[in-house]
């Protein structure tokens, strides 16, 4: 069970562009017992392993597409990687998992070849924020997988599960709390506007974003660690050190069913859903094959066997999924979810981790 947690901790270090690249994996032997074939480019480590083992193989079987899996080096990285090689005719991979941040950037250089949503059996099926879309309408990904990110609590220092994300503020709760070290990577600007705020589309104008940075700044009694390693909060929720913050609800889950006291709770709010889209490179010659690796991707049966094999969220209605409850449960709920503002951190990135040093962390 510990290895989906090394998968969720691989997937998404990749997509915050802190993991060290990974040399690419390919599959030859499958390659030379087929006429068609498909580079798509994964997060790394033992993320990659899963789709290679529960994906791949059966979607070739499927198909007769074979699948090439290239390792993913960090979401910048690859991202930079990708566009220079489409300036020179060339994709490294043909599909690649990409964050919503690289997403918009690859937008502004029209890297990704629009998709064709007639060929996607189910895009009616997909959940709204899973699509993403060039300004023109035109569909530049389709949601490959997702996560949570929830409020947790130890159960001996908290008997009854906190409601709210208020919690973070609450003086109760005074040298408590862990919470993610970046403004990028936490989201808890949008966490204090969904609180607080009304929603997040308080946060389209710079007064709105300077109200969420001063009501955001009341927690900083409340906070014990500001954290980078997942493993030292994790390990510090478990222990009732640190009794309460935000982490992965997947991860949490795990580590309850191992025994340890912790709990995963989706606030009233929502949690705090982050993910990474199918994105097809302008310079592959490969189009048939991706809108079909992309449609049977975007199946139910196949986003039940993700969150099954590989603990993540669905991309999908919850009625077109067979997940039992638990099952469901286990990576996702039925609240709506807070969406991080994406767009704000690829247009004013600088202003924010200036504001976020000087008045959060710093």
């Amino acid at each position: 069970m510990r290895k989906i947690l090394n998968s969720s901790i691989s997937r998404r270090a990749m997509l915050g562009g802190t993991a060290a690249a990974i040399g690419a994996l390919s599959m030859p032997s499958i390659l030379r017992a087929q006429d068609r074939s498909l580079k798509v480019g994964v997060y790394g480590g033992y993320f990659k392993d899963s789709f290679d083992k529960n994906i791949f193989p059966d979607f070739t079987a499927a198909t007769g597409i074979a699948v090439e899996s290239i390792a993913e080096p960090t979401g910048e990285a690859w991202l930079v990687q990708l566009e220079q090689a489409a300036r020179a005719g060339v994709a490294p991979a043909d599909v690649s998992m990409m964050s919503q941040v690289a997403m918009l950037k690859g937008q502004s250089t029209e890297l990704w070849a629009p998709i064709d949503t007639s060929r996607i059996k189910n895009y009616d099926d997909l959940l709204p924020q899973f699509v993403n879309k060039y300004p023109d309408g035109r569909v530049a990904g389709i949601g490959a997988v997702a996560w949570y990110i929830t409020l947790v609590s130890n159960t001996d220092a908290y008997p009854e599960a906190p409601e709210s994300w208020a919690a973070l503020w609450d003086p109760a709760n005074a040298d408590k709390l862990g919470l993610l070290a970046l403004v990028s990577n936490s989201f808890l600007l949008e966490v204090t506007a969904k609180t607080y705020l009304g929603g997040t589309d308080a946060l389209d104008t710079e007064e709105g974003l300077n109200k969420a940075f001063e009501k955001l700044a009341e927690v900083k009694p409340n906070v014990r660690l500001w954290y980078r390693d997942e493993a030292q909060f994790e390990q510090a929720l478990k222990s009732g050190e640190i009794p309460m913050g935000q982490y992965y609800h997947d991860v949490t889950g795990l580590a309850a069913a191992d025994g340890h006291p912790v709990r995963s709770t989706f606030p009233k709010e929502g949690g705090i859903q982050d993910s990474g889209c199918w994105a097809l490179s302008r310079a592959s010659d490969k189009v048939e094959e991706a809108h079909v690796f992309i449609d049977y991707m975007s199946q139910p049966e196949i986003q039940a066997t993700l969150s099954r094999k590989v603990g993540t969220a669905p991309t999908l209605k919850r009625d077109v999924l067979d997940l039992t409850a638990e099952e469901f449960a286990s990576v996702s709920s039925d609240i709506d979810p807070i969406i991080p503002r994406y767009d704000l951190y690829q247009t004013k990135s600088d202003w924010l981790n200036q504001k976020w040093t000087e008045l959060i962390v710093g």
